[in-house]
C-alpha cells in the first residue's frame, strides 16, 4: 500500500502531537497553541543496522565554487541596497508592513520594471485583476508585458508558474493563500507555514525570484510563525508614519548582504520615489537655532545618516514621565541617570521626551551622547549651534566610548556644512577633514565643558 501524509495537530510551544484539536495542550498546559500539520510518512528500513540513508558528497571547503551569484537589476537602487546589490536569482524575499504603507505598490513598480525585460508573474490573493491594472494605470507604469493571476491555492500557483517558467514572482500575500493538504482556512499558523515551504521549494528548484508579501501584527512584527523568517533568504520591514511621505524599508536579515541596511522612498501620486540624499530630509532647518536640538551621524547598514534628536523637559505634574520615540525607552532612564551622577545634572522632577525626527529608528548606542546634550540643552533653556553635530556610547561611569566607522561619519557631517563636532576621542581622524573642527571627548563632563 502507497504511504499519504497524513494531518495531525502540534502545540507550538512545546511540539507534542495529537490526534485532534483541543483548545489546551495537555503536555505543557499552554491555550490556543495546537495547530493543525501535515506529518510525512517514514518508510520503515531494515531493522539491522537502524539507517536506511545513502552517503552524499563531501566537499572541502577551498574548492567549493564562490562565483558571484547573479542579480538582478529592480529599476529603484534604493531598493537594490536594501537586498544587497540587486535581487539574486532563486531568493526568497519576505516584505512586511502596516496596511496601506506601499507594499503592493513598489511590488508592482518593481515588477512591471523586470516585465521589460525577462518573464515576470504577478500573483495577488487580496485584489481582483481590475484593481491591479486600475492602480498601474493610476501610477501610469507600462502594462504590456507583465502577466497577472488571482489565485489562492498554491498548488495552482506552482502548476502555473511551472507553465510560465517566470524568473521573478511576486505572491501578495502569504496570508490568503491555503495548501489542499491541509483543511484549516488561509491565514493560520499550519497552512501558512506549509504555503511558504512549497513556494520557496518552488524557487530554490527553478531559480525563481520569489517575493512574498507578509502582514504584520498590531505590535509591529510579522504575522504567522516565526519559522517563516527563517525559510526564506531576505525579510524586509516597510516603516513609516501615517502622516509622512516618507517611507523606509528595512532589511533586517539578508543572506546576500548586509542587515539594517535603509532604503529611503518619498510616497507621490506616481507612486514611490528614491531619496538619494536621505539625510537632507531629516534635518529641519531653522530660523534661529531653538533648545533641545542637537544632531547626530548614525549609521544604517553601509550608509551614515545624519538625524535630528529633539529633547522636551518640563515640570512633572505627578509622577515624571521618561518617554522615548524611535529610541529605546529604557536606555534613555539608563543615561538620565548617567547625566546626574557624572554629569550633575537632575532631571527628577521633570518629564523628559526624546524624538528622533522623520519617524527614524535608531538602534545603535552611538546616539547616547546626542541624547544627553539635547536634554541637557532643553532643560538649561540654551540652544546648541546649529552647525554642531555630536555621536559617540556613553558608559555607565560616564565614559564616553567610540563607535565604528567615525570617520565616515565625519565626512557625511562636512559634507552636508556642519562646522563642529564633539565625538569621542577615539574617532578623532588622525588627519583634519576640511572645515570640520573635531572635538574629542573622553568623559561626560569633558563633553558638557565642550558646549
Amino acid at each position: 500500500m502507497s504511504k499519504v501524509a497524513k494531518t495531525v495537530y502540534a502545540c507550538t510551544a512545546c511540539g507534542s502531537e495529537f490526534s485532534k484539536w483541543s483548545g489546551q495542550c495537555a503536555d505543557c498546559s499552554a491555550w490556543n497553541t495546537i495547530a493543525e500539520s501535515v506529518k510525512a510518512p517514514v518508510s520503515k528500513g531494515p531493522r539491522a543496522g537502524g539507517y536506511t540513508g545513502q552517503a552524499g558528497a563531501v566537499t572541502v571547503m577551498d574548492q567549493v565554487s564562490t562565483r558571484a551569484e547573479k542579480r538582478i537589476d529592480s529599476g529603484l537602487s534604493e531598493l537594490d541596497r536594501v537586498l544587497g546589490g540587486g535581487l539574486v536569482t532563486g531568493s526568497v524575499v519576505l516584505i512586511g508592513g502596516d496596511p496601506g504603507i506601499g507594499k503592493s505598490t513598489i511590488l508592482l513598480q518593481t515588477l512591471t520594471h523586470l516585465a521589460e525585460s525577462l518573464p515576470a508573474l504577478y500573483i495577488t490573493g487580496e485584489e481582483s485583476l481590475a484593481q491591479v491594472a486600475m492602480r498601474a494605470r493610476r501610477l501610469e507604469l507600462p502594462m504590456s508585458r507583465l502577466k497577472l493571476m488571482a489565485e489562492t491555492s498554491v498548488e495552482n500557483i506552482i502548476a502555473t508558474a511551472r507553465a510560465e517558467q517566470p524568473q521573478v514572482l511576486v505572491v501578495d500575500s502569504i496570508q490568503t493563500l491555503y495548501t489542499e493538504a491541509l483543511t484549516s482556512a488561509p491565514g493560520g499558523v499550519s497552512q501558512i507555514r506549509e504555503s511558504a515551504a512549497l513556494l520557496t521549494r518552488y524557487a530554490k528548484q527553478s531559480g525563481c525570484a520569489l517575493f512574498l508579501v507578509g502582514h504584520v501584527t498590531k505590535e509591529g512584527a510579522l504575522a504567522g510563525p516565526r519559522v517563516l523568517e527563517h525559510m526564506v533568504d531576505c525579510v524586509l520591514y516597510f516603516e513609516g508614519e501615517s502622516d509622512s511621505r516618507f517611507r523606509l524599508i528595512r532589511a533586517v536579515k539578508n543572506r546576500f548582504g548586509a542587515v539594517n541596511e535603509l532604503g529611503v522612498f518619498a510616497m507621490t501620486d506616481r507612486g514611490l520615489r528614491e531619496v538619494s540624499n536621505p539625510s537632507a530630509i531629516f534635518l529641519s532647518r531653522y530660523d534661529q537655532p531653538i533648545p533641545g536640538s542637537v544632531v547626530m551621524v548614525t549609521r544604517e547598514g553601509t550608509r551614515p545618516l545624519l538625524v535630528e534628536v529633539q529633547a522636551l523637559v518640563d515640570d512633572a505634574f505627578s509622577n515624571p514621565r521618561r518617554v522615548a520615540v524611535g529610541l529605546d525607552q529604557n536606555r534613555l532612564a539608563m543615561l538620565l541617570a548617567v547625566l546626574h551622577r557624572h554629569g550633575g545634572i537632575a532631571s527628577m522632577g521633570q518629564d523628559v521626551f526624546v524624538n528622533v525626527v522623520g519617524g527614524v529608528k535608531v538602534l545603535e548606542t552611538g546616539s547616547d551622547l546626542a541624547v544627553l546634550l539635547a536634554v541637557t540643552s532643553s532643560l538649561r533653556g540654551q540652544p546648541l549651534d546649529s552647525d554642531l553635530v555630536v555621536f559617540g556610547e556613553v558608559g555607565l561611569s560616564g565614559e564616553i566610548r567610540p563607535v565604528p566607522n567615525g570617520q565616515e561619519r565625519l565626512r557625511e557631517a562636512a559634507k552636508h556644512g556642519f562646522k563642529r563636532a564633539i565625538v569621542p576621542r577615539s574617532n578623532v581622524p588622525k588627519q583634519a577633514i576640511e572645515g570640520l573642527q573635531v572635538i574629542g571627548v573622553g568623559r561626560l563632563s569633558e563633553a558638557l565643558d565642550a558646549l
